[in-house]
């Protein structure tokens, strides 16, 4: 396992600017490769989020240069997630959902090597778990109210995507905004969606199970191996092209992990 960075200084959190396809290129090139950006930056995330109670120290880290510190697979104990909850400020119902994720993505891609922390790095990203502007998650999976971002209609800091699907997603039949808990565009969400429940029913951005997983595939599909550190990179850079952005995760995913390995 490559060795992560010391903690640096706390600074008052950065927003995500929007960064340039070819400016994250020139930052990571010769670490990470050529950047194929599935998903570009989608704009500022809703900006109400509860109070944290679990400090995440702000590491400094190359593009490329490590992965995030791992505890292994999520254990099959029935208490886990509710013991690793009550440490991490991660609600309990969402943290199975990114263990399960883990689990699947191990069947069906096991040289991809994702991790529920990275997961749960890019869910405290994107919305807080889903506890984002006071949305609660039901014992179901399912949002208490959706979870929907700006118009990504060309306002300053912000890309312009015409409409995709409708408004069925996001419900803007102008503009196309992002959705759930994991922040999905409408059509990438359409590409590469997946119900985890495997009822039937058409996987639903508004439901941490299938938002996790849905993630978790995308995740694999862009990095390979995540077990590495251009790997990892180059996944969570193709999420959101900001390196910004990949340092919170990695930052998240790290003191995730460490707390599970504390328990």
């Amino acid at each position: 396992m490559e060795t992560p960075p010391e903690p640096r200084a706390r600074k008052a959190r950065l927003r995500r600017l929007i960064t340039p396809t070819v400016l994250i290129v020139a930052l990571v090139a010769g670490v990470i490769g050529t950047l194929i950006v599935l998903d570009a930056t989608r704009g500022p995330r809703p900006e109400s989020r509860a109070p944290e109670r679990f400090e995440v120290p702000e590491l400094d880290v190359a593009p490329g240069a490590a992965v995030p510190f791992t505890a292994g697979a999520a254990p099959a104990a029935a208490d886990w997630a509710g013991r690793l909850a009550g440490k991490t400020d991660i609600p309990e119902r969402t943290l199975r959902a990114y263990a399960v994720a883990e689990a699947e993505m191990v069947a069906r891609a096991p040289g991809c090597r994702l991790s529920w922390a990275t997961l749960a790095g890019v869910g405290r990203a994107e919305s807080h778990h889903g506890r984002i502007n006071g949305t609660d998650v039901a014992e179901d999976g399912q949002l208490s109210r959706p979870i929907i971002g700006v118009a990504l209609d060309g306002s300053p800091g912000v890309r312009a995507i015409r409409d995709t699907d409708n408004g069925r997603l996001d419900g803007d039949p102008e503009w196309d905004r992002a959705v759930g808990h994991m922040q999905f565009l409408p059509s990438t969400w359409t590409r590469w969606a997946v119900r985890a429940s495997g009822d039937g029913q058409p996987p639903d951005p508004q439901n941490v199970d299938d938002a996790a997983l849905t993630a978790a595939r995308y995740l694999c599909a862009s990095g390979g191996n995540l077990a590495t550190g251009k790997g990892w990179w180059k996944a969570v850079l193709t999420y959101n092209a900001s390196v910004a952005y990949g340092r919170d995760v990695f930052s998240a995913a790290d003191a995730y992990a460490r707390a599970a390995a504390a328990l």
